[in-house]
């Protein structure tokens, strides 16, 4: 296949909100229009699921990645990437896996095996499923990652999900530009990992596409005035999770202010031979008490989280139906990207996605609608008597406009189909 027509099924996955191989290739059978977009003719059939994901395997993570940047790329040409603030932020995706499949790191023991080992060594000799529970309901920290791994995807990690489950899972993280909302980059992480264990990963990734960014714009355009800030990634703005003091002392080193909520302490902290650390923290801590940090704050609970709902929920990947970083991580750029390109179409036609454009169509139709029938009655009224126009659109109420049929002196006259 095509990497092209690859690339462009991928991009429905994210338009049509279709979070499996399987179903973007159904959906570009059934649709004509996508057939259309994707580029496969009348004439030759769709790729089904198992070209797509042999495609995914010959086409390498770079490849994806530059598919990304030229992304960003284009929204740095209309000035939707600044680059100076960014925010950042985490959330979990479902891995491809179940936790009944895990097994023990040192010796490949299943869960279930395990169970019943523990309950023969407590004396009972043929254990029932009720007592294998009573067992396990009992033990402490039963789900350690140290412990136990998914033998079918060893990346995924045991991860207590946003809505309170337990799952195997994967840590997708952003980060987006704080004046448009574009995500710069995005990283695949383990989900046992913590917010201040990774944010400095992401960081470096939006700090060279950044900077290439920078590159391409002297390079490209060295008379016009920049779009993307010169002096690169200025500010970071993270929620509470990412604060700690080696994590603000290390983004102080590169010539990054940070703006990150402290989180709620016991007692008083000591600083004892940590006077650096200290101020740095204490000068984060002003900076959120002014009105800036606060606006900062605000737009970073609206900014980020957009791109969480587009791209997880309303896009359809909250749950993988890959396994691995690498390949998850494949489609997650194309992904995030297919969320960049609605940006754009938002800033260039107001439509941001296909679905929104059908709904503008279906309004303009209906207004059409609405016009023709005014018109229809305004001159029925004038003339008296039923005219008979061929809408462009069908529409769907019909007003009385043959009222007249019901008289008498109608009933035997021959009308036109209009009435």
């Amino acid at each position: 296949m095509a990497p092209g027509i690859y690339f462009r099924l991928l991009l429905v996955g994210y338009f049509e909100g279709i979070d499996s191989e399987r179903g973007i290739a159904w959906r570009a059978g059934d649709s004509l229009s996508i057939r259309d977009f994707v580029g496969i003719p009348l004439q030759e059939g769709v790729p089904d699921h198992t070209t797509i994901s042999r495609t995914r395997r010959l086409i390498d993570l770079e490849t994806h990645q530059h598919v990304f940047t030229w992304v960003l790329e284009l929204l740095a040409e209309v000035g939707l990437v600044k680059g100076k603030r960014i925010g950042i932020d985490a959330t979990t995706l479902e891995a491809n896996a179940a936790l009944r499949s895990i097994v023990r790191r040192d010796n490949g023991e299943s869960y279930e095996a395990f169970l019943k080992r523990l309950a023969q060594q407590s004396g009972i000799a043929t254990p029932t499923r009720e007592d294998l529970a009573r067992v396990d309901r009992k033990r402490k920290k039963k789900g350690s990652n140290q412990e136990w791994v998914n033998p079918h995807d060893p990346d995924a990690r045991i991860t207590k999900m946003k809505d309170g489950s337990t799952h195997l899972a994967h840590k997708a993280e952003h980060a987006v530009d704080m004046d448009t909302g574009a995500v710069v980059a995005v990283t695949l992480q383990e989900a046992d990992l913590g917010d201040t264990a990774t944010v400095k990963e992401t960081l470096a990734e939006a700090g060279v596409a950044v900077a290439e960014l920078i590159e391409r714009e002297v390079a490209t355009r060295p008379a016009e005035k920049p779009q993307v800030n010169l002096g690169g990634v200025e500010e970071v703005v993270a929620d509470k999770g990412y604060h700690s003091g080696p994590v603000l002392q290390a983004m102080q080193a590169v010539g990054v202010r940070t703006y990150i909520p402290e989180k709620k302490q016991a007692g008083k902290r000591h600083w004892v031979g940590k006077q650096e650390e200290r101020d740095i923290v204490y000068a984060n801590r002003q900076r959120l008490q002014r009105s800036k940090g606060k606006r900062l704050l605000r737009k970073r609970g609206e900014l980020i989280e957009r791109t969480f709902a587009h791209c997880y929920e309303t896009g359809g990947m909250r749950r993988t139906h890959l396994r691995k970083h690498s390949n998850i991580l494949k489609r997650l750029l194309v992904h995030v990207a297919g969320m960049n390109l609605g940006l754009l179409l938002r800033s260039v036609y107001g439509i941001g996605t296909p679905r929104g454009l059908q709904g503008l169509s279906n309004a303009l139709e209906f207004l059409v609608a609405l016009m023709a029938l005014a018109t229809i009655s305004e001159e029925s009224q004038i003339s008296g008597r039923c005219v008979t126009v061929d809408p462009l659109v069908a529409p769907k109420h019909y007003p009385p406009l043959c009222t007249h049929f019901r008289h008498s002196e109608f009933q035997n006259q021959t009308l036109t189909p209009g009435c």
